[in-house]
């Protein structure tokens, strides 16, 4: 690599190779991915460039002009490698492997769950369903790109202010790419527009950060569009393969699943996603005989993150069109079979312990079909004069509420009551991230809760790594549950202080949840979260069967929130999570071929406008306590999400009579599963 001419280049301060970074490695489960590939790294292997938006080079310049014009100077020789694009090829022995130095095989994760006798039990089964299942890539399409900015503050720290959703995570990252020690790295997040999981890796933070560091100056960036689109993580695309048995009174009996998912480039998020994927895989059902294997691969792709749902959307695609498939075969309404297999308190999930708290499937289940009218609706005769058909389809989920598989959940919070004879203000303090879910105004409900003030006297300051403790992650529909007992914990301990006059009262509490366990490596035995929330959906469209597009006209999504704090917030979470399922269902087609990115633009990945969105979206908020929730909330964020796809899926076949087992449900794909082309 060349830089010579770009570092002579005007308004050009600086360029940045791998030599110049001095821990080149970072990721959030394993340091397995280069700051900058190239040469001359104190880490081996990072001169291999893996995926297409790999960085090879950071030019800071005076202008955004200057930089993009000195980039163009850089001179890099490279040498082809073999392409590895396809999981399934990854998982053969003659594939080339993509990290030597994380041993000899392309598998970055393999689950097993074992329970009960699968073979004697498919032997006693009276119907058997088995399939083959196909979900895509998403893209996050959140509303800012890549951005932020980085500067050296009063205290002499490197200090980043860019959207995130774990403050304490990204400083520990930063740090050790730099070599520095936690102390000197300050993250801030200011209040963002979206993030879906999309935030919690690093994508602009380290360079900036190595930036301003050496040249003690102030440094931002800004990515375009197409730069977030290939260089950033999207939702895993999962290859699926089923067999599902039953008793003829509707009984489950056993399941046999296989899971393979593209992990792209680098690990991520990948061995937490499938790990999820591999419970969620069975639905909320009782079934007493399970054997599933998960598998993640690297390949060329671009790297596979969290996003909304993490794993769920795409087992529960599976595992709701299987319910779907046994209820037709066994001539059972889908509804009835789902409350007759449903899980209850006290029953074993498939990794083989208990579902904990209280379990509300049931009530979901029940909300969502009287809140449609199912019944009703599935014995009025359709028209079939028409080339427009109309047909109606019901999913259920389940999504974990916080961190998973042995790690002691936490969360910290400070209170501070100022006043005299009367609480004049207080000062709520919490690093939990505000990514457009309203976890700020959240906040400061449950501050004035706790301290019986109005919501006015109540201030808060956030997301700042320096004056706070660690918050752990916006993600795992986890914020209201975990902040909620924080803020409840420390508001409570500061209320004792003032009623004993102590002046200014000021408590700091850090609540820890109850314990979780890892898979057993044998047969994924396990306690493996330590709550969970239910959803149910139904859902009305049209089919075009002239053109192949689908409308939908109505969702109704019965959610258990255990409590609502915010109903507002609750019934926007709701209807936003349906819409960007809604996309990811219908539209979204992101397009790759040999691992370059086709669809880079919004204008050939299409995501929903006002007018492309459900006709209807009717919200039930169930309310069913977590006696660990602070007053009984449930987290929520993921929720509404998860079932999307399979009731759309199982509404298209109600219409047309054909299952269509791969999205998203494009004009093109529903064209030739009714024949029409090829």
């Amino acid at each position: 690599m060349r830089t010579d001419k770009a570092e002579a280049a005007p308004g050009v301060a600086a360029v940045y190779t791998a030599k110049d970074i001095p821990v080149n490695e970072y990721g959030l489960q394993i340091p397995d991915q280069p700051v900058l590939c190239g040469p001359g790294s104190s880490k081996p292997y990072t001169d291999i460039v893996r995926f297409i938006g790999d960085q090879v080079a950071v030019v800071v310049a005076q202008t955004e002009a200057q930089a993009e014009a000195a980039v163009k100077l850089i001179e890099v020789d490279y040498e082809d490698l073999p392409i590895l694009a396809d999981p399934k090829a990854a998982l053969r022995s003659d594939a080339p492997i993509l990290h030597p130095d994380r041993g000899d095989t392309n598998v970055c994760v393999h689950y097993k769950i074992r329970k009960g006798d699968v073979d004697a039990a498919f032997a006693k089964a009276d119907v058997i369903v088995e399939g083959q299942y196909y979900t895509p890539v998403q893209e996050h399409a959140y509303l800012q790109p890549e951005a932020g900015l980085a500067y050296i503050d009063e205290e002499g720290r490197v200090t980043i202010e860019s959207g995130g959703q774990w403050t304490h995570a990204d400083r520990e990252t930063i740090a050790h790419a730099l070599g520095l020690p936690d102390e000197m790295i300050r993250i801030i997040y200011p209040a963002i527009g979206g993030a879906f999981g999309g935030r919690e890796d690093m994508s602009v933070q380290i360079v900036i950060a190595l930036a301003a560091w050496k040249l003690q100056q102030p440094v931002k960036i800004i990515w375009s569009r197409r730069e977030s689109m290939i260089g950033h993580g999207k939702r895993h695309p999962i290859t699926i393969n089923a067999k599902w048995g039953a008793t003829k009174d509707g009984k489950l009996i056993a399941m046999e699943n296989e899971l393979i998912g593209d992990g792209g480039a680098y690990m991520y998020t990948t061995n937490k996603v499938l790990g999820n994927a591999a419970i969620t895989s069975t639905g909320p059902y009782f079934v007493p005989n399970v054997k599933t294997d998960v598998y993640g691969l690297y390949t060329n792709n671009v790297p596979s993150a969290a996003f909304r749902g993490f794993g769920a959307p795409q087992a529960l695609f599976m595992a709701e069109l299987q319910m779907n498939k046994l209820a037709e075969k066994l001539g059972i309404d889908p509804v009835e079979f789902r409350l007759k297999n449903a899980l209850r308190d006290g029953d074993t999930m498939g990794v083989g312990t208990p579902v904990p708290a209280t379990v509300s499937i049931v009530e979901c289940i029940e909300a969502a079909r009287d809140k449609f009218g199912w019944k009703k609706l599935k014995t009025k005769k359709k028209k079939t004069d028409s080339h427009i058909v109309r047909g109606q389809g019901f999913a259920t989920g389940f999504k974990n509420v916080g961190f998973s598989f042995g790690y002691q959940e936490n969360c910290w919070a400070k209170v501070e009551i100022h006043g005299n004879g009367k609480m004049d203000r207080v000062v709520v303090h919490h690093a939990g991230a505000e990514v457009g879910q309203g976890t700020h105004t959240v906040m400061i409900q449950m501050a004035a809760q706790v301290l019986g003030i109005s919501e006015d006297k109540v201030e808060l300051k956030t997301s700042d790594s320096a004056t706070q403790g660690n918050p752990g992650s916006a993600s795992a529909s986890r914020l209201t549950f975990m902040a909620g007992n924080s803020i409840k914990g420390a508001a409570e301990a500061a209320l004792k202080k003032w009623d004993l006059e102590e002046r200014p009262a000021i408590a700091e509490f850090k609540y820890l949840a109850p314990r979780t366990t890892p898979f057993d490596h044998d047969t994924g035995y396990s306690m493996p979260n330590f709550s969970y929330s239910y959803v149910a959906q139904a859902a009305e469209v049209k089919v075009d069967t002239q053109t192949g597009h689908i409308r939908v006209i109505r969702i109704v999504s019965a959610d258990d929130v255990g409590k609502a704090i915010n109903p507002d917030l609750v019934v926007g979470q709701i209807e936003g999570a349906v819409v960007q399922a809604h996309g990811y269902a219908i539209l979204e087609d992101y397009k790759t071929k040999d691992g370059r990115v086709l669809t880079d633009q919004f204008s050939t990945y299409l995501i929903p406008t006002i007018l492309d969105i459900p006709e209807s979206v009717e919200s039930v908020l169930v309310e069913v306590p977590d006696p660990n929730g602070p007053w009984g909330a449930r987290g929520l964020g993921e929720l509404p999400l998860l079932p999307v796809a399979p009731a759309i899926a199982a509404a298209i076949h109600d219409a047309i009579g054909i299952w269509i087992d791969a999205f998203p449900f494009t004009p093109e794909r529903v064209l030739r599963a009714l024949g029409t082309i090829r």
